[in-house]
C-alpha cells in the first residue's frame, strides 16, 4: 500500500486508542480505480473505527461509501452506482502473522503504518460489481424495446438449431 504521508497513520497506537476517523478522498486520487471509472469526478467517505481484536492485534472496521461514474454493461451508458460496503480488517506487522484464524481480512502494515486512503480504495474496488448495469433491461438506456405500443409483445419464430439433428440420429449407416 502506498499513500501519501498526510493518509499514513500508526493503526497500532489507534488501535490501542480506540480511536475514529472520518475521511473523505476524492476519485481522482484513487490510482487503481482509473480503468474502472467512466469519470473521475466524486469522492468518496470512509469511516475508520480502530480497536484491538480478540487476539489482541490493531484491527480497524472500515466503512465505505460512494457514487462513482461507471458504465452500463447493458446499454454502455456512464450511470451514477451508489456502493456502500462496511469490513473488518485485522493489522499484521508481515505476511508470516497475516495467516491466523481471524474472521477479519488481514492487512500487512508497513513500518508499523497503514495508508487510509489505500485501505478505502481497496474498500471501493471490491465493492463495485464486475459487470455494472444502471437498471433493470426493460428501462436501461439503449436495451431493445419488446412493446409494440398495444402493450403486447410480438411474437417470435422459435428457431431450434439442432431440430434437424434428430433425423440424422435416426438413419441407418
Amino acid at each position: 500500500m502506498s499513500g501519501g504521508p498526510e493518509t499514513l497513520v500508526d493503526c497500532v497506537r489507534l488501535g490501542e486508542e480506540g480511536a475514529t476517523l472520518e475521511r473523505v478522498f476524492a476519485l481522482r486520487d484513487l490510482p487503481r480505480l482509473a480503468d474502472v471509472l467512466s469519470d473521475s469526478e466524486g469522492e468518496v467517505s470512509a469511516s475508520y473505527e480502530f480497536s484491538l481484536t480478540e487476539n489482541a492485534k490493531a484491527g480497524v472496521s472500515i466503512a465505505v461509501s460512494a457514487v462513482p461514474i461507471v458504465q452500463c454493461q447493458r446499454c454502455m451508458l456512464p450511470f451514477g452506482l451508489r456502493v456502500a460496503t462496511q469490513s473488518e480488517i485485522e493489522f499484521a506487522a508481515d505476511e508470516s502473522q497475516a495467516g491466523g484464524r481471524s474472521a477479519r481480512e488481514p492487512v500487512v502494515m508497513r513500518g508499523g503504518m497503514v495508508s487510509l486512503r489505500d485501505l478505502a480504495e481497496e474498500e471501493l474496488i471490491l465493492a463495485l460489481p464486475v459487470a455494472p448495469a444502471c437498471s433493470t433491461p426493460e428501462t436501461c438506456g439503449r436495451a431493445p424495446s419488446f412493446d409494440d405500443g398495444a402493450g403486447v409483445a410480438p411474437a417470435t419464430p422459435t428457431v431450434r438449431p439442432f431440430s434437424g439433428l434428430q433425423d440424422l440420429l435416426k438413419k441407418p449407416r
